[in-house]
């Protein structure tokens, strides 16, 4: 294999790594939730985590390399932070609680519909409506579209592919106040809404790094300036929305366990890689990758927490997949 070949399978192996760390982040959310952890406390707690992490790093790997800090990109900072930290996150994670972690992954697939959409909106991407390439997009988009209707209004038989026997959820004790479960039809479909939230947030995200990577080559400072707002806000909500000290107190349990992962791995690592591939290969390709961390979620659900797979997830993951690739191929 050529090195030309190697370079250009960089950004793939590392799409790949990213929906890997996207994955084990999501399951220690649903652990920690269990246990009782305030989501905002939590998603604090992750970004003051990736920013003591990652801070350090982009001072020393960047420091003679890094241009200009303008407010423009103190502004764009400020911008991933939200999207891609305090808002998108809180959503993300209120979603898991109103429904489960595999189908807040699934609607996740909805990512690169609405990144195709707000690329066009934001002159990132061209629409091509009389080429065949613009058709394929359209068609992708719809279909994805229609992929996440089919998930949120149908469940059909569940598969027991295979029985460990073994539930983190109930292995784990919840000393502190439990997370009220809001299941059911309306939980459903307010679970939806805000996964479906989450995913704009997420391409807004996309679109914000794609932007600032035009003028600030730098994904490792990016990142940092990204968590360091990501913490100061969510800093600030949950101080706003959860007087109770006591939750922020930390053991060594599964919440410290969530917020290292998630923190050091899942802002710090996962950030930093999702920022290169942006400013490399674009943000509709890195959100084409969405769909694995389905996959990954819902094997990891059987053998973590003994859960069946729904074969709407089968049948449903077809479909998104296919969608995706035609508009993203096309």
């Amino acid at each position: 294999m050529s090195c030309a070949n190697v370079c250009g399978l960089r950004p793939v192996l590392a799409m790949f790594l990213v929906q890997m760390m996207s994955a084990a982040s999501t399951i220690c959310y649903k652990l920690a939730m269990n246990d009782g952890m305030p989501l905002p406390v939590l998603t604090a707690y992750r970004f003051m985590f990736g920013a003591a992490f990652i801070v350090p790093v982009a001072f020393f790997v960047e420091r003679k390399k890094r241009p200009k800090l303008t407010w423009k990109i103190i502004f764009y900072g400020f911008l991933c932070g939200l999207f891609g930290g305090s808002l998108g996150q809180n959503l993300y994670l209120k979603s898991i609680v109103l429904t489960s972690a595999t189908f807040a992954s699934a609607m996740l697939n909805l990512v690169p519909a609405v990144t195709f959409v707000v690329a066009i909106c934001s002159r990132l991407e061209k629409l091509g409506w009389n080429s065949s390439a613009g058709k394929a997009k359209v068609f992708g988009t719809t279909i994805g579209i229609g992929g996440a209707m089919l998930l949120t209004f149908y469940k059909g038989p569940e598969l027991n592919i295979w029985n460990t026997n073994v539930n983190l959820l109930e292995t784990s004790t919840s000393h502190h106040r439990a997370a009220p479960a809001h299941r059911g039809a309306h939980g459903l479909v307010l679970g939806a809404v805000l996964s479906l939230a989450s995913c704009v947030c997420y391409s807004l995200w996309l679109i914000v790094q794609a932007k600032a990577a035009k003028d600030y080559p730098c994904p490792y400072s990016i990142t940092a300036m990204m968590s360091v707002w990501a913490s100061a806000q969510c800093v600030f909500v949950a101080v706003c929305t959860d007087r109770d000290w006591s939750e922020w107190v930390m053991g060594w349990d599964v919440r410290l366990l969530t917020v290292a992962v998630s923190g050091i791995l899942g802002s710090g690592v996962m950030f930093t890689l999702v920022a290169w591939c942006v400013r490399t290969r674009g943000p509709l390709f890195v959100s084409v990758f969405n769909p694995l961390m389905l996959v990954i979620v819902a094997i990891a659900g059987v053998f973590a927490f003994g859960r069946e797979v729904a074969r709407w997830n089968v049948a449903r993951g077809h479909r998104h997949r296919g969608g995706i690739v035609r508009s993203v191929v096309g």
